[in-house]
């Protein structure tokens, strides 16, 4: 008779590792609070439509004015809260390089699978991914921004976006950012389970970037309007 001798090799049955979940939470919950923080930042940003009154009064609020003496509000809030923003958002960036196609062989199947099987929710990942990279390098530059400057004002934010040539960052932040971040919520609320009424949030998703484009266009707008109006040296407002 033969002998056989079989060797016996342990394979493992661990498909990843066991920080992968815990990468997958920490990334769908800084998502969520980004996104959450777009929503607040754009109505606050948004009360220039109100009025040059009104949105100082909102900066002031938002920068502790009721703390301090004279009622004006303190810069280094921004500025705290900017790094803080920035953080969270290297962080975020660096969880989601783990999806991020590598290859130029990755991106053909991604673009084959798109054309072959057309599923909605692969198309939103897609343009989440391509927005995700553009915000790679307008965020940090906004955020850059607001951190060696953090003066906030009518008139010193009209003088941002109009004598400094910020709206072009602008113009190509706001539609960025925000299909990102509307996507990203509407996807995290499946994956977790928050809702299985896929066509009603894809609905709210879609209003929800409609939405935003037109009041971030329109805050814009106003700021162009009113950085054209100042004369150089821009000196801050001062309210009635």
């Amino acid at each position: 008779m033969t002998n056989v001798t079989r060797a016996h090799k342990k394979v493992s049955t661990q498909l990843s590792h066991p920080w992968s979940a815990k990468a997958d939470w920490l990334q769908s919950a800084t998502g969520i609070l980004l996104g959450l923080f777009l929503l607040l930042h754009m109505h606050f940003e948004s009360s220039i439509l109100l009025g040059k009154e009104a949105f100082y009064q909102v900066v002031q609020l938002l920068e502790g004015g009721m703390f301090s003496p004279s009622g004006h509000g303190f810069p280094l809030v921004t500025k705290v809260f900017s790094v803080f923003m920035l953080l969270v958002v290297i962080l975020h960036a660096a969880l989601a390089l783990r999806r991020f196609p590598a290859q130029l062989g990755q991106w053909r199947a991604l673009r084959t699978h798109m054309k072959n099987i057309n599923h909605k929710d692969t198309h939103a990942w897609f343009w989440q991914l391509v927005t995700g990279f553009i915000l790679f390098f307008l965020v940090p530059a906004h955020l850059f921004t607001m951190i060696m400057n953090p003066e906030i004002g009518p008139h010193l934010s009209a003088e941002r976006v109009y004598h400094d040539n910020a709206w072009l960052l602008y113009a190509l932040l706001l539609p960025a950012v925000v299909i990102h971040a509307m996507i990203g919520l509407y996807r995290v609320a499946l994956k977790w389970g928050l809702s299985s009424r896929r066509t009603a949030l894809s609905n709210v998703a879609k209003m929800l970037i409609t939405y935003l484009l037109c009041l971030g266009a329109a805050s814009l707008i106003t700021y162009l309007f009113i950085g054209s109006e100042l004369g150089t040296p821009v000196q801050p407002f001062v309210p009635k």
